[in-house]
């Protein structure tokens, strides 16, 4: 843990969203604080994806209860745009192709955006490439990536380590990394997680959703919380993410259910 204060990022209570008027979200909690790194595991349709998009801001995603405080302030009243451009960062599953916006330009406008909300000058084209190029390093890609279409013929890995430059350009407050780990052969696996381990740091807090143990391998966790209806049942340590891969999520919906029959 990087955690040096009890500064809190994010605060999610009694949290409920639906999609086309089913209820997705029944009652989720979370605290994260600064320099803390957190995996939300659970098996499909739990509503790991939902929580992401909702704290997004997609506007597909309705919340019907609870709040979302973001920095102290109430994150249910900021469009999705505004989110981004306050600190929230969201590495997508499936990143989409956009033909005829070039990398550069994509990351350039992104940049440009967020300096302009903190009232600092953007950076003219030259000063920019110095530092996108800087950051290639992280995620070790190749600077013609850059003059690509965002994503346009990019395999699943080059698509997850683009979205891995996207958030070392913005330096988020709060990365969001919805299975960043799909798709990926060891070697993709191994540079993305140096990626996210790069750019953790003291002053900001990361959030892992994935189903596998091996994403953890590379990057710990301070916190393992596994989901399932909407909510999250339990929370633990990295090894809580172990046991999982070992005996599945059976154990944990037996022990939630004998909780909730002892009350």
């Amino acid at each position: 843990m990087i955690n040096e204060g009890s500064n809190v990022i994010l605060s999610v209570r009694n949290l409920t969203a639906e999609v086309d008027g089913i209820q997705i979200l029944k009652g989720l909690n979370l605290e994260v604080k600064a320099g803390e790194i957190h995996a939300i595991m659970g098996p499909n349709g739990s509503g790991k994806s939902t929580f992401s998009k909702v704290l997004a801001g997609h506007p597909d995603y309705t919340v019907t209860g609870g709040e979302i405080t973001f920095q102290g302030k109430n994150l249910l009243e900021l469009e999705a745009e505004e989110r981004a451009r306050s600190g929230i960062f969201l590495a997508f599953q499936y990143p989409i192709e956009i033909p005829g916006v070039s990398n550069l330009d994509f990351l350039r406008v992104a940049y440009n955006s967020k300096r302009k909300h903190q009232g600092l000058e953007e950076l003219d084209a030259f000063d920019f490439d110095d530092l996108v190029n800087q950051k290639l390093d992280i995620v070790k890609m190749d600077p013609a990536f850059l003059s690509r279409s965002l994503n346009e013929g990019f395999s699943g890995g080059e698509k997850k380590r683009n979205e891995i430059l996207q958030m070392a350009m913005l330096e988020p407050m709060l990365g969001i990394l919805d299975e960043t780990d799909s798709g990926l052969d060891i070697d993709a696996l191994k540079i993305v997680s140096n990626g996210v381990n790069q750019l953790a740091h003291a002053e900001n807090a990361i959030v892992l959703i994935t189903h596998y143990q091996r994403l953890l391998d590379y990057i710990t966790p301070d916190y393992v919380h596994v989901m399932e209806g909407g909510r999250i049942l339990t929370t633990g340590g990295k090894e809580l993410a172990l046991e999982l891969e070992a005996r599945g999520y059976d154990w944990v919906r037996e022990e939630e259910a004998a909780e909730v029959g002892a009350r």
